[in-house]
């Protein structure tokens, strides 16, 4: 079998950049190539569902661009689409005085990036319309939402198939070889030919740009877990809440969020996963263990985030401390309004020098493009990113 393009990794990333290649260039003969049964079982599967209206992110960076660009896009897939959302707004919370700044910065952000309707509040405000918020000052960002990602990745697919492309399920790629100009791709029992590889294989990103050249960057896993809240202390929760995040670490803290099931969550902490889909604690793989661990990069990193790493593990095997972190937002939250929740693995990219890359990282080649770093945003995004890599491959190929 012989394609022009073979996009390795069925995710929301994977699937938005065949649907866009399909859409530009409706000739192409394109094929997914999935690990696993069925589409989006991972970090896609996993995504707590929030469309990102591009607050964080410095103006003019690839997430920024791509999230906001990103966020138009998928609201108007969803409509053509009929997929269900909800605008609900959320709030980002100075719980005192010292997180001010911080905030303030934020805000000039997300007026850098065109975020129109930004309002910063005071705590009279804030009580206003969460009540059971405590902070001394907020931002109010009301292009911020929810959907389900997981139905986004399907009717991705759905469309696709309409465009003559296809998937190939239970594909694990383990080598590549060129022939005549063609990328051999195998896995264990089959192999098909391809003029171009896209590689969006998410938490094996890394491994898979391996097999075709030497790269600098490795994806150490971070689990990130959950608590749902009981229907008893749902009310608490109006929009959606996050705390002023830790600019020296790539990770938003402990949030509250609303869900499309009706569901609300608490959480993530971000803690080492034992292994790249390591959902539990109970989860392990010996090599990938060993591999994160022995690399540089990720020794620096520890070295350097030691005290917060143990605190986030502390919150992994204490329920009490994690509660605890939630009461910083809201103070009435208890233990026993909390139930353990699904978790998610983050694909967190991390270079030699001990470097957690924050932007998008993506490595071009005329054969090949590696998406080697599109953590969150990137399900809002997804459709700017498939575009940004469709408009690379036709470039290429032209």
């Amino acid at each position: 079998m012989q394609y022009d393009v073979a996009i390795i990794g069925g995710g929301i990333v994977g699937l938005a950049t065949a649907l866009q290649i399909l859409e530009e260039k409706p000739t192409t003969k394109l094929v997914i190539l999935e690990k696993e049964a069925s589409e989006a079982k991972h970090q896609t599967g996993h995504n707590s569902g929030v469309i990102h209206s591009g607050l964080y992110y410095k103006p003019g960076s690839l997430k920024a661009t791509n999230c906001i660009r990103g966020y138009h896009m998928l609201l108007e897939f969803a409509d053509k689409n009929d997929i269900p959302y909800d605008l609900c707004g959320k709030v980002v919370v100075a719980t005192n005085k010292s997180e001010i700044p911080e905030l303030e910065k934020l805000y000039k952000r997300g007026q850098e990036n065109g975020l129109d309707g930004l309002r910063m509040i005071d705590a009279a405000e804030l009580k206003e319309i969460e009540p059971h918020v405590k902070g001394v000052k907020a931002i109010v960002v009301p292009q911020t939402g929810i959907i389900d990602y997981k139905l986004v990745a399907s009717k991705y697919l759905e469309n696709i198939k309409k465009l003559g492309g296809e998937i190939t399920f239970n594909f694990k790629v383990d080598g590549f070889a060129k022939s005549n100009n063609q990328w051999v791709i195998r896995d264990h029992t089959k192999q098909i030919e391809s003029k171009t590889i896209i590689n969006c294989a998410g938490l094996y990103s890394d491994k898979v740009a391996g097999l075709t050249e030497k790269t600098d960057t490795k994806i150490i896993p971070f689990r990130g877990e959950y608590y749902m809240l009981k229907p008893e202390a749902q009310h608490m929760v109006k929009h959606l809440i996050y705390p002023v995040p830790d600019p020296n670490f790539p990770f938003l803290g402990v949030h509250f969020t609303r869900m499309m099931n009706g569901h609300i969550e608490a959480g993530p902490n971000a803690v080492l996963a034992f292994r790249r889909e390591g959902y539990t604690k109970k989860e392990f793989h010996l090599g990938e263990f060993i591999e994160t661990l022995m690399w540089p990069g990720f020794q620096k990193v520890a070295k350097k985030y030691w005290r917060t790493g143990l605190g986030e593990m502390y919150r992994s095997f204490s329920k009490s401390a994690f509660t605890k972190a939630l009461q910083k937002l809201i103070p009435e939250i208890r233990k026993e309004h909390l139930e353990t929740a699904e978790a998610g693995v983050r694909a967190q990219a991390c270079d030699r020098t001990g470097g957690l890359l924050d932007d998008f990282k993506i490595i071009e080649k005329p054969d090949a493009i590696h998406v080697l770093n599109a953590p969150s945003p990137a399900a809002t995004s997804s459709l700017s990113i498939g575009k940004t890599l469709s408009e690379i491959w036709i470039k290429a190929n032209a």
